[in-house]
């Protein structure tokens, strides 16, 4: 009789191991976000690094400098939105005048129903630029390629941002890891602002689905132990 509940109750228990581990995985998806979050709340008040610490640092940092935008292609990172809209966000690269080159945002456009890419170019030219230095937007799961060429190179649309992936498609040195957020006071690019989590899921959210996870871990144990201990005739 023992050996009929073995099997049920080791079921029982691997969902309850899984359950747990999700639970733990959101749990410190929000931690990280909200470190984030707090990370842009101390760095809009500091003093402005320059934009070379995009490949010295990690986190937020607020950052300006000058340079020159590099001649290459827009790219269009697919899949984001602004309130209820779908569309696009451009990034360029930029070239400070020390440090590695970085893509910077430069903001968000609409996407027509049949998916045709916008037309706007990079800018061209020396710039002076200012803004937040942060990690290339979170994406969930990665499905296929990650970049594509359109028009024969004259565009590209990628579905997650890999600054490392992108650098060896337009045959450049090295991109910086992190990117800069463009200050919307800025005259030049789209739509934008500097919201370091947009088009992700905040910090409470996850939380509320680690305590969902929890909670059926939890509930899955009771009943394991509950067939478990059941007296049988």
């Amino acid at each position: 009789m023992v050996k009929r509940r073995v099997l049920p109750a080791l079921f029982g228990l691997c969902l309850v191991l899984g359950f747990s581990a999700l639970g733990n995985w959101q749990w410190g998806r929000g931690l990280e976000k909200q470190a984030m979050l707090d990370a842009a709340e101390a760095a809009r008040a500091e003093a402005p690094w320059p934009l070379s610490a995009a490949d010295t640092t990690q986190g937020v940092n607020r950052a300006a400098g000058g340079g020159r935008f590099l001649d290459t292609p827009p790219l269009w990172l697919d899949n984001q939105r602004r309130g209820q809209r779908v569309g696009v966000r451009l990034y360029c690269a930029f070239q400070p005048h020390s440090g590695t080159a970085l893509l910077v945002d430069l903001g968000w456009l609409p996407l027509p129903g049949d998916r045709t890419l916008p037309r706007e170019a990079c800018p061209a030219g020396p710039a002076d630029l200012s803004g937040l230095l942060a990690p290339p937007p979170a994406v969930g799961l990665r499905l296929g390629g990650g970049l594509e060429s359109r028009d024969g190179g004259q565009r590209w649309l990628a579905l997650h941002l890999e600054p490392a992936e992108v650098a060896r498609a337009w045959q450049l040195p090295a991109l910086a890891p992190r990117v800069l957020r463009l200050d919307p006071a800025l005259p030049l690019g789209h739509e934008r602002d500097l919201e370091v989590l947009a088009n992700t899921l905040p910090p409470e959210k996850h939380r509320g689905y680690a305590i969902q996870w929890f909670g059926l871990a939890f509930a899955t144990l009771v009943v394991t132990l509950l067939l478990w201990f059941r007296k049988r005739p």
